[in-house]
């Protein structure tokens, strides 16, 4: 039975898993979820990830969901190069530590100012409030600082001279902004530097491909919620972003 991977390429880690896995030509067939359309919500996807979320892997009888484990077992499972996931103890190691602290920082971030700068707009019908749109721009500099001065430091990339898991989920978190006209690699040469590196090292055509989907128009469908509905996801949106 074929590995199926269940993806919404506007997603962050999805698009990780997909690049991942095409730039190392592992075979899966394309589920995909669209999250816009509350498709991660139904009973039948509850059965492949309980938690509802994306991205998902099921692989005949077993399934796995989050991003970091899913990457992991496909890098085991197919024998990709060992850079990606280094059998040195100390490379290793980086990027566990990457990995482990990516998702309550660049994960968040970065999906926090692109809903207060995308979305709540369209919810609000005015710009999110400045002074929180400040905040979260001055969060997501001070994660860039640590990223260039913390994780990369002098190499080309995080675990050394060759791209591993660390900076595929890096950079896709950093691309999330520039779907809202936020560009995150203005005036910070060495991190646009890497973003190149890394968009040679997987091939610039796929990595534009799979970021097709954040930058095309989207039909978001707000105007169909009733009255109550859109007051509870503006709330939740505003509540989301504090």
């Amino acid at each position: 039975m074929a590995l199926e991977l269940y993806l919404d390429l506007f997603s962050q880690p999805c698009r990780a898993v997909y690049i991942f896995a095409k730039a190392n030509g592992i075979p899966f067939v394309f589920k995909e979820v669209a999250l816009i359309q509350g498709q991660h919500k139904t009973e039948e996807y509850g059965k492949v990830n309980p938690m509802k979320k994306v991205p998902a892997l099921k692989d005949g009888d077993f399934t796995l969901s989050e991003s970091n484990a899913i990457l992991r077992y496909l890098a085991r499972k197919f024998k990709t190069p060992d850079h990606w996931y280094p059998s040195d103890l100390q490379k290793c190691a980086r990027v566990d530590e990457y990995l482990s602290w990516q998702h309550t920082n660049t994960r968040k971030c970065n999906s926090k100012l692109y809903t207060a700068k995308a979305l709540l707009p369209l919810l609000l019908g005015q710009p999110a409030p400045p002074e929180r749109l400040e905040q979260l721009m001055k969060e997501l500099n001070e994660i860039l600082d640590l990223l260039e001065d913390k994780f990369l430091q002098d190499r080309a990339f995080v675990a050394g001279s060759d791209i591993s898991l660390a900076d595929l989920l890096a950079v896709v978190d950093f691309m999330q902004p520039l779907g809202a006209g936020y560009d995150v690699f203005e005036g910070r040469p060495k991190l646009a530097a890497w973003r190149s590196r890394v968009q040679q090292a997987v091939g610039k055509e796929l990595f534009e491909e799979a970021h097709r989907e954040l930058f095309r128009e989207r039909d978001w469908k707000f105007d169909r919620l009733s009255p109550e509905e859109k007051e509870q996801l503006t709330q939740n949106m505003l509540k989301y972003v504090q």
